[in-house]
């Protein structure tokens, strides 16, 4: 029996097809670049790999200062903020005390020698109990001079603290601004560095995009019609069909009654 089935083949149009071909080729060309690892030749991802920018100076310098700050914490933290003349300010006062007191003392003895009781039991008590006072009230000034330096220095060391925590602050502001700046800057290099190295690939997704979008029928198609021949019959049936004619036509002429 003979096999009429007819292939057609459609064919882009010639303006389109050398393009195409020559776009399979450059996809070709990639595809057989690759590599076991899963990239492919040319293409060097450690130029694009992600990186922390490294902490700026000031960092640093923050980190170094905030070691230092439990110095000023410390029971001793106010020493190295009190006055150096503070000794100076307590002796010369507790001097004009003494001078004062030795004027007060000179003054009572003359009221006693005075009264005629110098010498007495009376005056003697008296002087004792003057001195034992005079004594507390020189102790309790030097107190209140200790006390006051004492905490004109703490003050002092609160401020400083303060002051350096402050700085430290804004340093590691100011550090962090600018390791975000470089961090900009580094992952800026390394996406221009990625596109640069891919820059193939895009340029042929974008053709290919471009490629897809072309309509069938947009430009004119040649189709091509093909109809296999029929196979030749055998010789059996070849004898059967010149049978059939001959009784046709011998019928047809009364030969067979």
């Amino acid at each position: 029996m003979a096999d009429n089935t007819t292939t057609t083949i459609t064919r882009p149009a010639p303006i389109i097809e050398g393009s195409l071909t020559a776009f399979l080729k450059s996809i070709d060309k990639l595809g057989k670049g690759a590599i076991p690892a899963g990239g492919f030749q040319g293409i060097d991802p450690s130029k694009y790999a992600p990186t922390i920018a490294a902490e700026s100076q000031l960092q640093q310098d923050a980190r170094t200062a905030a070691g230092g700050l439990g110095s000023l914490t410390g029971p001793q933290a106010y020493q190295p903020f009190m006055s150096p003349y503070q000794q100076e300010v307590i002796d010369t006062t507790l001097s004009e005390f003494d001078r004062q007191q030795s004027i007060a003392d000179t003054a009572r003895r003359d009221q006693a020698i005075a009264a005629g009781a110098y010498g007495g039991g009376r005056e003697g008590v008296l002087a004792a109990e003057a001195a034992r006072g005079s004594q507390m009230n020189r102790a309790n000034l030097q107190a209140n001079l200790l006390a006051q330096g004492f905490q004109q220095a703490q003050a002092a060391a609160a401020q400083d603290l303060a002051a350096r925590q402050g700085l430290g602050q804004y340093q590691q502001a100011m550090g962090q601004a600018g390791q975000a700046q470089q961090q900009a800057v580094i992952d800026a290099a390394a996406a221009a560095e990625r596109e640069q190295q891919f820059q193939p690939f895009t340029q042929l997704g974008l053709i290919g995009q471009q490629l897809a979008q072309i309509q069938p029928g947009a430009f004119p198609t040649q189709t091509v019609g093909y109809a296999p021949p029929a196979a030749p019959a055998s010789p059996l049936a070849t004898a059967l069909g010149v049978g059939t004619g001959v009784a046709s036509i011998g019928s047809k002429l009364g030969l067979f009654g």
